[in-house]
């Protein structure tokens, strides 16, 4: 699994546990929803992911995304 993949995997679990917490426990937990699709978006245009860092300090080889 290399870097990209790993990040929209974490991306990805993020948002459906914070959904699903702010169903079933406080709609508190939909603000990490939109933290996540926040982060997701300005990644986007700055390129700066702070999960890309972190994996890529875990050792995870980097993909095209995120160098």
């Amino acid at each position: 699994m290399n870097i990209d993949r790993a990040v929209f995997a974490f991306a990805g679990i993020i948002i459906l546990a914070s959904l699903a917490l702010g169903y079933w426990v406080t709609p508190w937990f939909f603000l990490l929803t939109a933290f996540a699709g926040l982060n997701m978006l300005q990644a986007a245009f700055t390129g700066f992911c702070p999960a890309a860092m972190i994996f890529k300090a875990l050792g995870l080889k980097p993909g095209h995304a995120f160098r």
